[in-house]
């Protein structure tokens, strides 16, 4: 599936929802339901920067296909990483580079974070593309 097709799911799973409340228990539910990185990955190497609470994300090359994994040590920001791994991972890194974020704003995500939170959510989604970068620059090789 691309990217935009799954941003699109996302859309239509969170207009579901009447209020803000049930989208943060969405989240979380999501957040349960994320790939778990592997505890050797939890290293200060693979910590996201900018975030206040702490957020690993971890990325392997398979089949020319960026497979991210995550934790977080907070429930609300683990349903953010989940998110965005449930649109980025097992997507070529040139497709993770040229796709929009809009749908962050769609479903009305940074609106409804504290600012450093918001924060923390445009510190994910660089770190993303950034392997992104790293990654297509081995395919071309």
């Amino acid at each position: 599936m691309e990217i935009k097709e799954i941003q699109e799911e996302i859309i239509d799973e969170f207009s579901m929802f009447d209020d803000w409340m049930q989208r943060y228990e969405y989240m979380i539910d999501l957040g349960k339901s994320l790939p778990l990185i592997n505890e050797e990955f939890k290293t200060d190497d693979n910590i996201i920067k900018g975030c206040q609470s702490k957020v690993w994300v971890h990325a392997e090359l398979e089949d020319n296909k960026l497979v991210f994994t995550a934790d977080s040590d907070a429930i609300i920001t683990k349903g953010i990483i989940a998110i965005l791994i449930r649109a980025f991972s097992n997507q070529k890194p040139q497709d993770i580079l040229d796709a929009d974020t809009d749908f962050i704003d769609e479903i009305g995500l940074k609106e409804h974070l504290s600012p450093t939170r918001a924060n923390g959510l445009v510190s994910m989604i660089k770190q993303l593309k950034l392997y992104a970068v790293a990654y297509q620059t081995q395919i071309e090789d």
